[in-house]
């Protein structure tokens, strides 16, 4: 199975067992209001500030939500920006997201391939935003690939504002690592049941195993490297060394 067919089959397990939960797993009982809510808070956390701060105002603006999910933010993008594009790997999310937001008529809601954004074109969005999603990317160079592809889409003067894991300490003790490093293994040597029957053997969620939940570790030097040879001005870059990395700039002029 190819890496975009992994990535695909994953989320979309996890949207059928509980989406809610797999993109925020901060709370478990999560219910449409409050999950949605905390999409708005995070607006308001994450986003206004740096779009305050960089004088950018969203109304009438084009932006591309990469990593959409069931549109946790979606709603908030849609009632201050005028077009707004969310793109998902998996189509068992985005089913879910057009279910719960289908009185946004400003949203396009775009499987992706996971690995891309071939389909988009040049040149084409104001603002580009992506929360939770590169964390969970199971190569670099995917993940490298992603920034080159947010820095060719963007119009001259665009925005960028996108969070990464840079944290290279371990978050789980030895035993911890032994345990789910078999598990992974398992499952990323495509033996998925023997990895869930270990998994559920040992009370462990298995569909918290595999490249595509535990993703990989950037460097923020390479990150930053990336956006500068592909026309990107860098503003801030805060968290460095953390799993909540963020990096936001905008793309240069000629």
């Amino acid at each position: 199975m190819g890496q975009y067919e992994k990535m695909r089959q994953d989320w979309d397990e996890r949207a059928k067992k509980n989406a809610f939960y797999y993109i925020a797993t901060w709370k478990e009982d999560w219910d449409p209001e409050s999950f949605f809510l905390s999409g708005e808070q995070d607006y308001q956390r994450l986003v206004d500030p740096v779009l305050t701060k960089l004088c950018f105002e969203p109304k009438d603006k084009i932006m591309l939500e990469i990593g959409c999910g069931i549109g946790r933010m979606t709603k908030s993008f849609a009632q201050r920006f005028g077009r707004v594009i969310a793109i998902d790997v998996s189509e068992k999310m985005l089913h879910q997201a057009r279910t719960f937001h289908d009185q946004l008529a400003n949203v396009g809601w775009i499987l992706g391939k996971g690995t891309d954004l071939f389909m988009l074109k040049g040149e084409s969005f104001d603002f580009v935003f992506s929360y939770l999603v590169f964390h969970h990317l199971p190569t670099k160079e995917l993940t490298l690939s992603y920034i080159r592809e947010i820095l060719r889409v963007l119009k001259k003067g665009g925005v960028f504002l996108f969070q990464f894991n840079s944290c290279h300490s371990p978050t789980m003790n030895w035993k911890g690592r032994v345990v789910w490093g078999i598990i992974d293994w398992l499952k990323n040597k495509n033996l998925e049941r023997a990895s869930r029957k270990l998994a559920l053997y040992l009370r462990l969620d298995p569909l918290a195993a595999g490249k595509t939940w535990r993703g990989v570790v950037m460097d923020v030097r390479e990150v930053l490297e990336t956006i500068w040879h592909h026309g990107g001005v860098i503003i801030s870059v805060t968290g460095w060394g953390t799993q909540f990395t963020w990096c936001y700039g905008y793309k240069a002029f000629p």
